[in-house]
């Protein structure tokens, strides 16, 4: 069985985009091949900045011969006193078949004609010159350009495309386009024409072009950037992983080089230095053994390397411009204290219905001020004094020059100048660093693998910039849909949660939020408050908590869906409850008492549906057999024990104190109807396992736990 080979020659597609386009082709050929029967093993990628490209190896010469069953009209309308109706050969012609081969069938619905028929495979190259155009079209892209036909749409202009199947061509034609066997190697050290001749050499034929795929990219990039910085002693590059991503996708046959600069330049901050080399060079910092930057660089270049020094001299004399302007910005921010820029902020909108950032600034300080006094009260101790004036100052440096000339400094700029500008007269310096290191941090976490902000005044900031963000934003109508999501909202609502639970802040998201939104209180947004969306946000806001338990620290979603119907708003208390759930779940114990509550919950649920009573107490005078009043006797005393446990937050130790009631639970469905006829009876019993579904549901709802049989259990 041959080998099939695509490849789409381009310009340079952006790098950030190629990842996922190299995705998209393979799920898209991959589900081709599937759905048209042309079983392989699962296709291989090959991007670069000029090409997509991909390889199926054991590609069938055709599709296999299928044999279906049709299904006709029914027996009665194709035969009217034995004879075949119009109908009856009709479908026979459609079918292909003589009537006579035409068979009767039972179905549901009765008896119907049906007709086995046998549809002949197509070759390969038939089906793959067919579909492979939409293959191309489909791949998703944040922009696209559309070319001479409207459903003909790709990122870059379309220069070439290799179809083969073993090593003949397959007629596909994209762009006005069409296919063959010449490939592009390198545009500057490699051929400008390559022939392939078969499929499965797809690759070597490259590589002898100076073109390698992404795997072989990324390893050759490394291994020149330690031979790079193997030449200063003692010196290491710093890991970069988005950026090592980036210099493969903007290369095809990667080499590195070292650049220096003059050391003067290391008298400003690291973090301006490393931005202006990674996000605006695409440079590598270097740096000792202790993490101390050195006065070098790595760039990594798409060719085969700089013998005369000529591209290092011209990266040098860039960077240097650029540290040039870094450090003018720095030295004219000075000359405007953050203290004295807080009025500016006035000026500067934060979202046309929401003010600026000066209006911003006050709601997040009342919110801080609230959320300090609570905590407090719940005995944790944050310095308010700390939070008040990091809040003050925290939006200051979006003033600057250097934050409008490097924005991804946002925040950090901020909490530099904090730290080396006067806040307040007499103000200990301590205090100062404190506050430096909130406003620092106020962006943090961005993301679930970065850190959350280091002091407890910082998350305390953190969480609350966030929230008053999503509070309106959610007033406005604008939350997240899909995949669309032009404000962060979950990523912020993901920073809030992963604060809160690895600070264990002891405070409840419904509170925090309904806070929030009285911190609006009179401005356009509040009044756009409507319950809808009061409705959404609490929804979205428990969709982020299980994202994080689930996704983040790994919890089953059955246990994370037992938890949360038990209570979800209070982050820390939650996170606890999982962990204990996930500690015992595999107990025989457990796994009984969840049995036992799915069913105890489908018996109420249908009683509830038929309308039968069930009585608001107990009354033990109504409990007739053994077994029930042996239940009855428990549950008070494994309550007890559990809630007082439960109080101490000793979920685990209360877990097993649940499941002490595992044998009368077991007991009374052995023993006891449930529903019998008598009413009085029906609802006391009804109302004991109402009362034992209550009070053994505040750690967990366990019937939400999915048991070995899935859970799925008979009413009695």
């Amino acid at each position: 069985m041959p080998d099939f080979l695509l490849e789409i020659g381009c310009e340079e597609i952006p790098a950030r985009m190629i990842a996922d386009a190299s995705l998209a082709l393979e799920q898209r050929l991959a589900g081709l091949l599937s759905r048209e029967r042309l079983a392989s093993a699962q296709p291989t990628t090959f991007s670069t900045p000029r090409r997509l490209a991909i390889l199926a190896a054991g590609i069938p010469q055709a599709q296999p011969d299928l044999t279906e069953q049709i299904t006709g009209p029914s027996a009665k309308v194709a035969f009217k006193d034995g004879n075949p109706t119009a109908a009856a050969q009709a479908f026979a012609r459609k079918a292909g078949v003589e009537v006579s081969r035409l068979e009767s069938i039972s179905t549901p619905k009765g008896e119907y004609l049906a007709a086995t028929v046998t549809k002949k495979g197509r070759s390969s190259e038939e089906v793959l010159a067919e579909f492979l155009p939409e293959v191309i079209a489909g791949i998703p892209w944040p922009k696209s350009m559309y070319w001479r036909k409207p459903s003909e749409r790709f990122v870059r202009p379309v220069r070439w495309l290799v179809a083969m199947l073993g090593d003949e061509v397959v007629p596909v034609e994209f762009d006005g386009i069409r296919a063959g066997k010449t490939s592009r190697g390198h545009r500057i050290i490699g051929q400008s024409e390559v022939q392939v001749a078969n499929a499965g050499g797809y690759a070597q034929t490259l590589r002898g072009a100076k073109v390698l795929n992404a795997p072989e990219r990324l390893l050759q990039t490394r291994k020149a950037l330690d031979a790079a910085t193997r030449t200063i002693p003692g010196a290491r590059w710093r890991e970069d992983k988005e950026l090592l991503d980036t210099v493969v996708n903007l290369t095809e046959w990667p080499s590195a080089i070292l650049g220096s600069f003059d050391p003067e330049f290391l008298a400003l901050p690291q973090e301006v230095l490393v931005t202006v080399m990674r996000d605006h060079q695409k440079y590598f910092a270097i740096e000792d053994a202790e993490g101390k930057l050195l006065p070098y660089f790595l760039a990594v270049l798409n060719t085969d390397g700089d013998p005369q020094g000529i591209i290092r001299h011209g990266h040098e004399r860039v960077l240097r411009a650029r540290f040039n302007d870094a450090r003018f910005f720095w030295d004219t921010d000075q000359k405007h204290p953050l203290r004295e820029r807080l009025t500016w902020l006035r000026n500067v909108t934060f979202q046309k219905d929401l003010g600026t950032y000066y209006e911003k600034t006050q709601r997040v300080q009342r919110l801080c001020s609230w959320l300090c006094e609570s905590l407090r009260q719940r005995g944790t101790e944050v310095r308010s004094g700390i939070v008040h004036k990091a809040a003050c100052l925290s939006k200051t440096d979006l003033t600057t020059e250097l934050v409008k000339e490097f924005t991804e400094l946002q925040g950090i700029v901020g909490g530099l100048y904090a730290r080396v500008q006067q806040l307040d007269v007499d103000m200990p310096d301590a205090n100062r660093q404190a506050i430096a290191q909130v406003v620092y941090d106020q962006y943090k976490p961005e993301s679930m693998e970065d850190s959350v902000p280091r002091t407890v005044e910082g998350a305390v900031f953190s969480v609350c910039d966030k929230v008053d963000t999503i509070t309106g934003m959610f007033a406005l109508g604008l939350q997240p849909t899909g995949s669309k999501d032009p404000f962060a909202l979950r990523r912020q609502a993901n920073g809030i949660i992963k604060t809160i639970a690895e600070h264990k802040l002891p405070l409840s998201l419904g509170l925090l939020f309904a806070n929030s939104r009285q911190v609006y209180r009179g401005s356009a947004a509040e009044k756009k408050f409507t319950a809808a969306n009061s409705a959404a946000l609490q929804a979205f806001l428990r969709e982020r908590l299980e994202f994080y338990l689930r996704d983040h620290l790994g919890h089953k979603y059955d246990v994370v869906n037992a938890v949360l119907a038990a209570g979800w708003e209070d982050v820390v208390d939650a996170v606890a409850r999982v962990e204990a759930v996930s500690r015992v779940r595999t107990s025989a114990d457990f796994e009984s008492i969840s049995v036992a509550f799915k069913r105890i919950k489908n018996i109420l649920r249908q009683a509830n549906e038929t309308g039968k009573e069930i009585g608001a107490v107990v009354d033990p005078s109504l409990l007739g057999d053994e077994a029930e009043r042996e239940l009855a006797a428990q549950i008070p005393q494994a309550a007890e024990a559990a809630n007082a446990l439960r109080t101490e937050k000793k979920y685990e130790q209360a877990l097993v104190e649940i499941s002490r009631i595992r044998v009368a639970v077991d007991r009374f469905f052995d023993k006891v109807m449930v529903m019998v006829d008598d009413e009085a009876v029906r609802a006391n019993r009804l109302a004991l396992l109402q009362t034992l579904l209550k009070e053994f549901s505040t750690i967990a709802d366990f019937s939400e736990i999915v048991t070995e049989g899935g859970g799925k259990q008979l009413s009695s």
